[in-house]
């Protein structure tokens, strides 16, 4: 039986082409594959924080990219790591969030939660003859430098019209003022949770003022400019994530609870406290919320903790919550 040497040509050649053809998509879809996994986002983390949130309420699967996480004993750290380009994404209070923007950090507020005003408070000893926010005058209160600490006590006096240098304030992180008013070296702590709750239901701390009407109790998750150029649909699903995975922990509290005690070690009693009181929700970054914050930022400068009046408009950018269901 001869063979047509045209016909075995042209079948040669449909051959040669399929092979290149799967070979073309074989070598397009590893491109892909790679590319995708060249996406790598610099997440700053506490323990307890984001991080096991994610991974508790299942959100932390089917990643379309990478998060290299990066813990931090506090939120401080994480903007400083975020003002170097050491981070793509972190947390903080909204208050820390504008001391580090209004020094020209090189970063946006994209989304966050609010937690009930009422769990920032301060904090006096259990015989403290302190009864109220009236008799704060002439007394020692500590609280974080730039933050809510610091912003809580001065509305706190302004409230109970008493003028601020009336009243001295002592620069504390949580740690070192904990340990100051169990020995009595300051007369109140303004804090947030889970320490207001560790601290009344251990120490046996009494709350004498609030948050509320004061303090927007917002957290911002935030990220660098060059993250949000360059990484930003990783960034947006990253924000959807938390959002979700917040929402989940409202209707999970105790399992989060539970969790959270098993990383940190902090009494499951406390975090079950601190979570139920929070209420901690995520937020659509919208006018009412930039109004709110613009109102916070303006008192921060007029109280000296912001050094200058900033505009916060320019300080968030809504387009990573824009489109979110449900409102604040």
């Amino acid at each position: 039986m001869s063979i047509n040497s045209s016909s075995l040509d042209h079948s040669i050649t449909r051959r040669l082409a399929a092979s290149l053809l799967a070979a073309a998509i074989t070598l397009s879809t590893a491109a892909a594959s790679l590319a995708a996994d060249a996406v790598v986002l610099r997440v700053g983390d506490q323990k307890g924080g984001n991080r096991s949130l994610l991974e508790i309420s299942g959100y932390a699967k089917d990643l379309p990219y990478k998060i290299e996480w990066s813990e931090f004993p506090a939120a401080a750290p994480i903007l400083e790591a975020l003002n170097a380009g050491a981070l793509d994404v972190g947390y903080t209070g909204d208050l820390s969030f504008l001391s580090v923007y209004a020094a020209g950090a090189p970063i946006k507020a994209i989304g966050g939660t609010r937690s009930d005003a009422k769990t920032q408070a301060i904090l006096v000893r259990q015989d403290s003859p302190i009864r109220s926010a009236a008799d704060l005058r002439g007394k020692r209160l500590a609280g974080t430098r730039g933050g809510w600490g610091q912003f809580l006590i001065d509305a706190t006096l302004e409230k109970a019209q008493i003028k601020l240098e009336d009243a001295t304030f002592a620069p504390l992180g949580p740690v070192d003022a904990k340990i100051a008013l169990v020995a009595g070296s300051i007369d109140a702590w303004a804090v947030w949770e889970p320490y207001v709750s560790f601290a009344t239901l251990k120490d046996k701390a009494r709350v004498i003022a609030d948050g509320e009407g004061l303090t927007p109790t917002i957290t911002f998750i935030v990220a660098s400019d060059n993250a949000i150029a360059i990484k930003r649909a990783a960034v947006h699903d990253l924000v959807q994530r938390l959002n979700k995975a917040r929402l989940w922990s409202l209707d999970h509290v105790a399992e989060y609870a539970r969790s959270t005690a098993e990383l940190t070690r902090l009494p499951e009693d406390v975090l079950l406290s601190a979570y139920t009181a929070q209420r901690t929700s995520p937020i659509v970054i919208d006018e009412n919320v930039v109004k709110e914050i613009q109102a916070a930022s303006d008192r921060s400068t007029r109280y000296g903790i912001l050094p200058k009046k900033l505009d916060v408009n320019q300080a968030v950018d809504r387009s990573f919550t824009a489109a979110a269901a449900g409102s604040n």
